[in-house]
């Protein structure tokens, strides 16, 4: 089984590749990427400055005097600044009215000023100080004082570590805390023009990847030397590597996220590969299964009914429709193929798909309990995997994101099973 590449809009990529069929080497696999990162801009000033804006807002209309943001994704989402979260606090305090501040170590100072897109003051703690304690001595110095009787709501980033909660929550007489997701999801989940476009971008880096990758398949190539070549692939098309990558063959393709012992490509084998990279923060995440060599009867069945139910994920997914519903609707669809019900195996043992931007996994999901109204700008993973116990599971894997004509593609889906990047013209 094989298919030559017609039509694509970086023609100057065009080869001709197969799975099991005279693949290419990897030296020639590798040589068909280039880097695709050129005129791709990181987010600017600007856009930090319409986020915390637009987070304030938020907090006033709903009676949140300051946010906490912890080091991690959104300390970076609304203020530029890239911070490993520590067993030490070190975020930003954003109060409803007033400038961003930030909380550091006394030693970090100087790195922190280092490494800050939006400027803020520092309150910085010695080693043998509470920074919680000087969290809560901010608040008041920011004009939120500890009110018993009608306690402001200091919202706390959902990310940030049970001891930093509650190093705070002992400090905090005549304070409620809340979680900060009421916050941060609000403003992350529905992405701006430019963080599509980061996206856009990245989803096709790692489509180049998955593209280039199945090319240079051989009978006997292991799960590992596939893994060391993707993230060589992401290399060469502009990333820093692989951000994740998932490699499996044969029976290990029924398990969603891998199992522990490498396997080994022969003829016959499903091949499930499940990878990604970040550029400029924003993520890719795409999964193609295909077979290596000729498929059978079963393996073509399955295969069909997981694009079939992937596609009625994608019609489900209306402005207005709850994120629910997308879930059902590719449930709907495996059972009338077979599967399921519900969550049983054989069938799809997981949500339908997740939200994605800076990190992987992001609200909202589509999952049947999460009545998220579908809006414009949100962007989701669609993968509605078939798992198939003892012999295989097929998970096809795009994402999509809302415009205000509906869902549209970032990467369009696999074309069939024989052809699965849909670059046939002839064989």
């Amino acid at each position: 089984m094989g298919w030559q590449q017609a039509g694509s809009d970086e023609p100057e990529r065009e080869q001709t590749m197969t799975i099991g069929v005279g693949g290419v080497s990897k030296e020639q696999a590798l040589s068909s990427l280039q880097d695709m990162t050129q005129g791709a801009q990181p987010i600017g000033l600007d856009e930090y400055r319409v986020r915390l804006a637009k987070a304030q807002a938020y907090m006033q209309a709903n009676g949140i005097a300051a946010l906490y943001l912890n080091a991690g994704t959104s300390l970076n989402y609304f203020t530029g600044l890239k911070w490993y979260a520590s067993e030490r606090m070190v975020g930003a305090i954003l109060p409803a009215h007033g400038a961003l501040e930030f909380i550091a170590p006394w030693f970090e100072v100087g790195t922190l000023h280092d490494y800050m897109q939006l400027q803020g003051e520092v309150n910085a703690w010695h080693e043998h100080e509470s920074p919680y304690a000087l969290f809560v001595a901010t608040l008041a110095r920011l004009g939120i004082a500890a009110n018993l009787e009608q306690p402001p709501r200091i919202a706390i980033d959902e990310s940030a570590a049970f001891f930093i909660a509650d190093g705070i929550r002992q400090c905090a007489d005549g304070y409620q805390l809340v979680n900060g997701r009421e916050v941060t999801a609000h403003c992350r989940m529905r992405k701006s023009a430019q963080e599509v476009a980061l996206m856009q971008r990245a989803k096709d880096m790692t489509l180049a990847v998955q593209r280039a990758t199945a090319s240079m398949l051989h009978e006997g190539i292991t799960t590992t030397e596939v893994e060391a070549f993707i993230a060589e692939a992401h290399r060469r098309v502009g990333a820093a590597g692989s951000y994740f990558c998932i490699v499996l063959f044969g029976e290990a393709t029924a398990y969603p996220h891998g199992v522990k012992n490498p396997q080994v490509l022969k003829q016959g084998d499903m091949v499930l590969i499940d990878t990604g990279c970040t550029l400029h923060g924003y993520i890719s995440d795409i999964t193609r299964t295909y077979v290596f060599g000729e498929p059978d009867a079963r393996q073509r069945q399955v295969w069909q009914a997981e694009k079939a139910a992937q596609a009625a994920a994608f019609a489900a997914a209306q402005l207005g429709t709850p994120c629910g519903e997308v879930d059902l609707a590719a449930r709907r669809q495996l059972q009338a193929d077979g599967f399921g019900p519900g969550y049983a195996l054989p069938g799809l043992p997981h949500r339908t798909g997740h939200g994605i931007g800076m990190d992987i996994h992001e609200w909202p999901y589509l999952v049947s309990s999460d009545r998220t109204p579908l809006e414009v700008g949100m962007c989701f993973s669609n993968e509605p995997m078939i798992c198939i116990p003892g012999e295989f599971g097929v998970r096809l894997e795009d994402h999509f994101y809302m415009t205000e004509q509906g869902p549209r593609w970032f990467t369009q889906p696999s074309h069939s099973i024989d052809d699965p990047f849909g670059l046939a013209v002839a064989c």
